[in-house]
């Protein structure tokens, strides 16, 4: 160690074995940087960079050694051979080149320090054939042990520099590679100075001219600079490209592509921070949910290029808004989360007011002047909710609140107000699973001859069981399944339950089962019910689907064209709650009903009530002229029943002739059950003389 000590203070230029050690720095960092890089990519792509790899740590560490070498200063006359020192320079760089392709490429733990295993013996390989160059005017005597140990040195130290380097990304471990690998380099070649004795042949005579050694060595030192310059350049290149590509893909990942606003993703990173922010400093901030009203209009009469445009211009008008401190961003086709930085709600209902204004002014598009308007709901972080989840469902539940508000368009979550909706909400997540979970039943109700007592068929209607909250009332949960869109399903439910279980009754008999209007936005309704009656064995003649007006008016002429479709399967249809509607005489001349249903809140005044008796004999003078039989539905007393007879109605329906009940009720004894059909009727015939109400009570009670 001290004779190596010596050979750097003594027998070498100082300068010199400066510019070699930060050759061999530079070298040694352009290495590590470059093999990390190498690592990360692929196929060809690696082979190139593994190959920079080579390239730069072979002409550092070649130029490193010879400038070293030229720094030594023997008292000997010295020269070099052009072809081993060029030989020295291909050793370093195919064997470099194999090991950073082992340590980088192979997928192994252990890869990287046999890679640094391989390119320590490559650097030992190159000091010693350049040393083999160096022709020197004495006795050369080699310690075999200290070239031994050199060249261990060099291998362990390069396999723990790959090693390292391998690690992790991090700076200070590229650091500590970089000093490991320079060392590896310097202390083979002081080691291996350290093994070589020099005996002169002639002391004192044609000593080398030391300036043309400086002159050398500044030559070999410009040029290791130029090639380690140009692949730290080639590196750093890289690293700001990538850097620019990942912001470039960054901001795509984040951003709505086609109005440039944060997307979902960047708005719920953002409000992850806001939250955090606020359980640091306590500032409040203001969630606010838009959503577009009549922007389906557009779409569906201007189509969707038109709707597009108004998307832009619209999120232009919320940006130029938002200013510094306030994210917009698009989560949904006309969905807008606003985050507004705001402690307290009345300057929050300012500035979404001020928004609203700017929202639904009207634009110009293709010379269209359109306009859309805007639903805001909104709630205060942390006053109105504790968590992020509450916070994004209590502005939601804010926001359903405010569409549904005729003038009130911007609302604040209000626990009281918001619970109903809540509970709304939870019920329809239930009624989501109650097909699956088999809650679903039909009930049904007799229809019946008003002079006979016959059955002439039954209503199909759907009841839900919930397993808390036992039977749900239809009037609940039906709006509920059409708000939601789960009347497709529960329709398609009940339409094949009913005539499962009709197909082979016996005797035979009609089964009527209600169609929504939104059924009729089924793709393909007519082919639905052609499948179901296929698929059961159901006659199509003995199924009735009942309909009302509103469901043709939505959309007459492809609605009746559905309507003709099913007919033509043989299936009749019943005109629902007729008279209800401000079209339906209308609706009877565009369609040829098998049925008419008189509506329930006719026959409930029609005791007390001339105009209400008046209308009835109307449509039953109408139901006689177009040849279309009527059914007058919520018969429930003696009274009705004798109205009906008297002024003609063909059938009817109501409590007074049974309660809807499970199929298994109503089938168990059929005989039975029209007996006491017959015997109403005939009791309807006769006299109510001499009956009290009570004994009317008391009848239609038994009759139930």
């Amino acid at each position: 160690m001290s004779y190596i000590i010596s050979c750097i203070t003594t027998s070498h230029n100082p300068w010199l074995v400066l510019v070699a050690a930060l050759i061999c720095f530079a070298g040694s960092w352009a290495t590590v940087g470059l093999f990390r890089r190498g690592r990360l990519a692929r196929g060809s792509e690696a082979i190139g960079w593994h190959f920079l790899t080579a390239t730069a740590a072979g002409a550092a560490v070649w130029c490193t050694h010879f400038i070293a070498m030229l720094a030594y200063q023997p008292s000997v006359n010295v020269t070099f051979d052009p072809v081993l020192t060029i030989v020295s320079l291909l050793v370093v760089m195919p064997g470099g080149f194999a090991g950073f392709m082992i340590g980088g490429a192979l997928p192994y733990r252990w890869a990287p320090s046999l890679g640094g295993v391989v390119v320590g013996l490559s650097v030992a390989a190159m000091h010693y054939t350049g040393m083999e160059a160096y022709k020197i005017n004495g006795i050369v005597e080699w310690d075999s042990r200290v070239v031994i140990a050199s060249v261990v040195l060099a291998v362990i130290l390069g396999g723990i520099a790959l090693h390292v380097a391998s690690l992790d990304h991090h700076l200070k471990t590229k650091l500590a590679a970089t000093v490991i690998f320079l060392l590896s380099v310097v202390g083979l070649h002081f080691t291996g100075m350290a093994a070589l004795r020099i005996t002169p042949m002639a002391v004192g005579l044609h000593f080398v001219d030391p300036d043309a050694m400086r002159a050398m060595a500044i030559a070999v030192a410009l040029a290791g600079f130029i090639i380690v310059g140009a692949a730290i350049s080639s590196y750093l290149i890289d690293g700001k490209t990538r850097a620019k590509s990942i912001t470039d893909l960054r901001k795509m990942a984040l951003s709505d592509g086609l109005t440039g606003l944060s997307n979902r993703a960047h708005f719920h990173e953002i409000l992850d921070h806001s939250i955090d922010e606020t359980a640091r400093t306590g500032r409040k901030f203001v969630l606010a949910a838009i959503d577009l009203d009549r922007f389906k209009e557009i779409n569906d009469v201007r189509g969707h290029s038109i709707g597009d445009l108004t998307l832009v211009l619209l999120a232009e008008r919320m940006r130029e808004f938002a200013g510094p401190g306030v994210l917009v961003a698009r989560v949904g086709g006309d969905e807008f989360m606003l985050l507004l930085p705001s402690g307290n709600r009345a300057d929050a209902m300012k500035r979404l007011s001020s928004l609203r204004s700017e929202l639904v002014k009207p634009f110009d598009i293709d010379d269209f002047e359109l306009s859309v308007g805007a639903s805001i709901g909104a709630c205060l972080y942390p006053d109105d909710a504790s968590t992020k989840d509450l916070l994004i469902n209590n502005t939601d539940l804010a926001l359903y609140r405010a569409k549904a508000e005729p003038t009130e368009k911007i609302c604040f979550f209000d626990q009281e107000m918001d619970e109903a909706v809540r509970k709304r909400r939870a019920l329809a997540n239930d009624l989501r699973q109650a097909i699956a979970n088999d809650e679903l039943e039909l009930h049904y109700q007799v229809q019946s001859s008003v002079l006979t007592g016959e059955i002439t068929g039954y209503e199909a209607l759907l009841r839900w069981r919930h397993p808390q909250r036992g039977l749900v009332p239809p009037m609940e949960f039906i709006p509920l399944a059409e708000e939601n869109g789960l009347i497709l399903k529960l329709g398609e439910w009940a339409l094949r339950e009913a005539c499962q279980q009709f197909a082979r009754r016996d005797p035979p008999v009609k089964v009527a089962v209600n169609l929504s209007p939104i059924q009729f936005l089924h793709p393909n309704l007519a082919k639905l019910v052609s499948d179901i009656l296929d698929e059961t064995g159901m006659p199509p003649h003995y199924l009735e689907l009942e309909l009302t007006e509103s469901a043709i008016i939505a959309d007459k002429a492809r609605t009746l064209a559905i309507l003709e479709q099913i007919r033509k399967l043989g299936v009749t249809f019943a005109l629902d709650d007729f008279g209800t509607g401000y079209s339906s005489l209308e609706t009877l001349r565009a369609f040829p009903f098998d049925k008419i249903k008189l509506d329930k809140s006719f026959m409930d005044e029609a005791a007390e009530s001339l105009q209400a008796r008046s209308i009835i004999r109307a449509v039953l003078a109408l139901g006689k002229s177009l040849g279309i039989p009527v059914l007058a539905e919520g018969i429930e007393t003696y009274d009705q029943m004798n109205i009906l007879r008297e002024e003609g109605c063909d059938n009817a329906q109501g409590y007074l002739l049974g309660k809807p009940a499970p199929y298994s009720v109503i089938s168990d004894d059929p005989a039975n059950y029209a007996t006491r059909l017959r015997a109403i009727a005939r009791q309807s015939a006769a006299s109510e003389a001499g009956r009290t109400r009570d004994q009317k009570d008391t009848f239609a009670i038994v009759a139930r």
